[in-house]
């Protein structure tokens, strides 16, 4: 009986370290920005962490490119990668739920988050700048951010259309991929976070009802540009690449790229 006791103690000991009797992860290997080179560094496709980390294929790093930012920290937790280079936000929203895992000290990069419309759509894009301007103007822009980001009015101050809006020119359909907390997620069935909610209020200006699309976030610009939607948002950073191919409006937020590494 003893014997049993004991052998059971350690089988539980060791499923409780390596998460249900799997192998255990390999110790963190990335404690800075120095330590990038020749390690497997995990990113979403696509994306702009997808695009800064390829620069380190150079220095016998290997890029592990996921669908879902939840799958590359998935990945991280079982050892399969040394790190995940995604946004800020969202990295905060992983390691707030994953307490095995820490956001290094350094920034790896800043950048500037914009709608993405096609090159032929230039009215809609002026259009969607002024309606921005006003957003920011009349604090509204500020008023959703701070109901998903910061302690003071996180989660109290969601946007509301007016009672008044007018939707009578029809829709605006906006591509998204909606698995990038706080920007856009799901809650229950509905795409909800900032972007969706910047978006809204930019329809309610512009007379428009929203439709949101999800997608995978290397399919959005190939949606917009096709008019399969009529604009993408989805934490999308400006680059002098997308320039070549899709315009963007002015930003309407600043991000910084992060390194995520096991503890």
């Amino acid at each position: 009986m003893k014997k049993f006791a004991a052998l059971l103690m350690a089988v539980c000991t060791a499923a409780a370290l390596t998460g249900c009797g799997g192998a255990a992860a390999a110790p963190n290997q990335v404690h800075s920005l120095d330590d990038l080179p020749g390690k497997t560094i995990g990113v979403q496709l696509g994306t702009t962490g997808d695009i800064y980390a390829s620069d380190y294929e150079a220095e016998g790093s290997k890029i592990e490119r996921y669908n879902k930012g939840a799958d590359a920290v998935q990945a991280l937790k079982q050892g399969k990668i040394d790190c995940v280079i995604i946004d800020a936000q969202p990295a905060a929203a992983f390691v707030e739920k994953n307490d095995d895992l820490t956001i290094l000290d350094e920034d790896f990069a800043i950048e500037d988050y914009a709608i993405c419309v096609s090159k032929d759509r230039k009215d809609l894009t002026e259009a969607m700048n002024g309606a921005l301007a006003e957003l920011k103007r009349d604090g509204t822009l500020d008023q959703i951010v701070k109901n998903y980001i910061g302690d003071d009015t996180k989660g109290t101050c969601p946007y509301e259309s007016p009672a008044d809006a007018d939707h009578s020119k029809g829709k605006l359909i906006m591509a998204t991929n909606a698995a990038f907390e706080p920007y856009e997620f799901y809650d229950g069935d509905e795409i909800v976070g900032i972007d969706a909610e910047i978006a809204r209020a930019i329809c309610d200006k512009l007379g428009y009802e929203l439709q949101i699309d999800d997608m995978e976030f290397d399919s959005i610009i190939n949606a917009v540009q096709s008019g399969k939607a009529d604009f993408g948002a989805a934490g999308m950073t400006v680059t002098e690449d997308r320039l070549t191919s899709i315009d963007f409006t002015d930003s309407y937020a600043t991000s910084t790229q992060v390194v995520i590494v096991r503890k």
